[in-house]
């Protein structure tokens, strides 16, 4: 199995995919068909456009998974499959609506790679429990594709020690899930992505050149304190996990 699974695909004072170019080039097939896939926001027109042009110099093909009436067809002939950002809850509905749920893990399972970002990232985990979004739609299940056996939570912040806001902090709400789910959770920080290819996982992230400071993530699991996790980390032990879900502690 071969994923790219970025936090975000645009770092703030940069183009779309702009922060994280080399590695996303690196990792689609040069020169092949990559089909996106753009349910996660309603122009779906529009977005495709977006990522079209982003990977345009790179001599990468993108076709809408949307465009040409079959969205498993689209896929059948897919190089390589980018699911977008957006709104985690619409895309995930969409996937089930479509059948491309169940295609997507079958074509990933056998060797398709995959690249998400945001809400294509969420995608990825065995559930939506751990996604920031509102539930503007509700999907048939919290299950999406399990193709890694942890969760993701991507643009993950720290929390601020400034804030007078008093709502809760992002450290809090993964907390409360571990409450309620055995199951690692991987915060992504701005700039940062999880590369994985077959039993091997690893940390990577954007330079800040302004700061020259690394985007790193934060590992959260119940009964342990979170840990920090830098560029470069074998995560390779995550894909071992047996989550356990709806486990109070």
């Amino acid at each position: 199995m071969h994923l790219l699974l970025l936090s975000n695909s645009t770092q703030h004072g940069r183009g779309y995919l702009e922060h994280a170019l080399d590695t996303v080039t690196g990792f689609l097939p040069a020169g092949g068909r990559l089909v996106f896939v753009p349910y996660a926001i309603a122009d779906h027109d529009g977005y495709t456009a977006q990522v079209r042009g982003a990977l345009a110099g790179a001599g990468i093909d993108v076709r809408g998974v949307h465009e040409g009436g079959d969205p498993l067809a689209r896929l059948d002939e897919a190089d390589a499959v980018f699911v977008g950002g957006g709104n985690s809850f619409r895309l995930l509905s969409a996937l089930y609506r479509t059948g491309l749920r169940e295609a997507l893990i079958k074509a990933v399972g056998a060797g398709l790679p995959y690249m998400g970002a945001s809400a294509g990232t969420n995608m990825a985990a065995p559930s939506l429990r751990t996604t920031n979004d509102m539930p503007i739609v509700e999907p048939p299940s919290f299950e999406a594709l399990g193709l890694v056996p942890f969760q993701i939570n991507p643009h993950y912040l720290d929390p601020d020690p400034a804030s007078t806001h008093k709502g809760e902090t992002r450290e809090e709400r993964l907390t409360e899930f571990l409450e309620e789910n055995d199951v690692p959770v991987l915060g992504l920080r701005e700039g940062s992505w999880l590369r994985v290819d077959g039993d091997r996982a690893a940390l990577g992230g954007a330079r800040d050149a302004r700061l020259f400071r690394r985007r790193d993530a934060r590992l959260f699991r119940r009964g342990a304190a979170p840990r920090e996790i830098a560029v470069g980390a074998d995560l390779s032990e995550l894909l071992g996990t047996t989550p356990a879900f709806d486990s109070p502690a």
